[in-house]
């Protein structure tokens, strides 16, 4: 069956400071799957880039949640209002917190972190912390397991990747030799990082689901933070 790939360009500014990901989309029959969705207030930005593509939000059938993180999944919930037919997919582990079963471990961290930071920082900090309490929850319709095998784009693995947060899920298109990260790998010079090593839940971990990641020698790796990674 034939698919197609799309990168996103998504930018949007926080207190300033101007940030861009890019979502990936998977284009194959009918089906048309969207690959983590940027931040609260995202989805008017993210309609604009599907419509470069030909596309709508009405017609995305899923959205992968790679993990919990705001600048991921903060416009999950609009869009499922947009779209209600829409099913969203995530690993067990994430699935409470993207819920609101449980409290964002993101969020536990940045509380925690605030009674320490500098006085010059304490602003920022709250602004933060208040940021992700505006995070809205949204139900997973459909688990996903490390080795599933998913009929995306001609075959797509389910491939776990911890260490960012404990249930980080990245996906590899098999037959294209590309590998959608989410944060399991960012890019910094062009070169392949951990990303946000600083506030990884376990840093050792992503470490290896980096190393783990880059020992597959996939053709391309499809970074949420910093583009494409082509291995020389």
């Amino acid at each position: 069956m034939e698919h197609t790939i799309h990168r996103l360009t998504v930018t949007m500014a926080f207190q300033g400071v101007e940030e861009t990901i890019y979502p990936t989309v998977l284009q194959y029959g009918k089906s048309t799957v969207l690959v983590d969705c940027g931040w609260i207030g995202a989805l008017p930005n993210v309609e604009r880039e599907l419509k470069e593509i030909g596309l709508s939000v009405q017609e995305l059938t899923a959205l992968v949640l790679t993990h919990q993180d705001h600048d991921h999944m903060g416009a999950a919930a609009a869009l499922r209002r947009a779209n209600p037919d829409i099913k969203i997919y995530a690993s067990p582990a994430e699935e409470p917190f993207i819920s609101g079963r449980e409290k964002p471990l993101r969020l536990r961290q940045a509380e925690e972190m605030q009674e320490t930071l500098p006085p010059e920082m304490q602003e920022f900090g709250r602004a933060f912390c208040e940021l992700l309490r505006r995070v809205e929850p949204v139900a997973v319709d459909r688990l996903l397991q490390d080795g599933d095998r998913m009929d995306w784009c001609g075959g797509c693995r389910v491939v776990a990747t911890p260490g960012h947060t404990p249930g980080h899920t990245s996906l590899l298109l098999e037959d294209e030799s590309l590998v959608i990260t989410g944060d399991a790998m960012a890019l910094e010079n062009g070169l392949p990082v951990t990303a946000n090593p600083q506030f990884a839940l376990d840093r050792e971990a992503a470490e290896a689901s980096l190393e783990m990641l880059l020992a597959l020698k996939a053709r391309a790796y499809y970074c949420y933070h910093g583009g494409v990674y082509l291995p020389s």
